[in-house]
């Protein structure tokens, strides 16, 4: 996969060169998604956003029409940034490549996103500043690739380099081979389609030592019965989920298969009964 990310503050990726290549030390080169880049897994390019720019103070935003507070960044600007990274696209026929634009008016990104995202061959990210970039830029970008404006949450961030790197985190841990363990991703929070996690929040862990400050490790957990112990896993992720996302709890209960009688009887104990009719019996 490659990923170009086109912002004004390439060092907050940490470039290393002037081909924007990251440095081990920024947040794309460590921990696994940094093992994998220096695999070749995955090929990351930061460009800086005022290399495009032809007036001498490199100016990339300007007042927005109609008037309002804050600056807009240019289209002109963005567009030759993007013409520029789209004609160094690694595959020449290859499948054109996705543009992402983080920003709070899109799309909430989420897991099923992510997953998509690892099927891709070739992502472009564009990190608004401001006010967000002239409108257009989007417009022109649809018809010649795929354009998906995404939101990590209902919160308003400085830009979108910090959206980028969750963003990206997210959908490089889902890459063959990037995890140690493959079916790591099915016990994740909001889990694959079908694994016991589906649409759950994950539960508590533990590891050694068994006892540590009087706080003991739960006995259903060393018991060795791994039946009984993914009970134990489902009915804690359907605890803290009812606590902490009741929308997710709400939503499995509207789908035929989403809940059984267990679960009900779980989540009835825990102070969040469910109507019966919505749970798959």
């Amino acid at each position: 996969m490659r990923i170009d990310i086109v912002t004004i503050f390439p060092g907050y990726f940490g470039v290393a060169d002037a081909g924007g290549r990251v440095a081990e030390s920024g947040p794309l080169g460590v921990s696994l998604i940094g093992k994998a880049a220096g695999r070749g897994d995955v090929d990351f390019r930061v460009h800086d956003l005022r290399s495009w720019a032809s007036d001498v103070h490199h100016t990339v935003d300007d007042t927005p029409f109609g008037g309002g507070p804050g600056m807009v960044m240019k289209a002109d600007v963005w567009g030759k940034a993007l013409d520029h990274v789209l004609a160094a696209a690694p595959v020449p026929g290859a499948a054109p490549a996705r543009l992402v634009v983080p920003t709070p008016s899109g799309r909430p990104f989420t897991q099923e996103t992510a997953a998509s995202y690892a099927g891709e061959g070739h992502l472009v990210f564009a990190c608004g500043r401001y006010e967000g970039i002239d409108s257009r830029l989007v417009a022109d970008a649809r018809t010649r690739m795929p354009v998906d404006e995404v939101s990590i949450g209902d919160y308003v961030l400085a830009g979108g380099e910090a959206a980028v790197v969750v963003i990206v985190e997210a959908v490089c841990r889902l890459l063959p081979g990037v995890l140690g363990n493959e079916q790591s991703h099915s016990d994740d929070s909001f889990g694959g389609t079908g694994g016991a996690m589906s649409g759950l929040l994950e539960g508590p862990v533990y590891t050694r030592p068994r006892t540590w400050r009087e706080h003991e490790v739960p006995d259903v957990l060393l018991s060795g019965n791994h039946r009984a112990i993914a009970r134990w896993q489902r009915d804690e992720a359907l605890r803290r989920t009812a606590v902490n996302r009741p929308d997710l709890i709400r939503r499995l209960a509207a789908t035929p298969e989403g809940l059984g009688k267990r679960d009900r009887q779980v989540l009835a104990d825990a102070g969040f009964p469910v109507d019966a009719e919505n749970v798959a019996h």
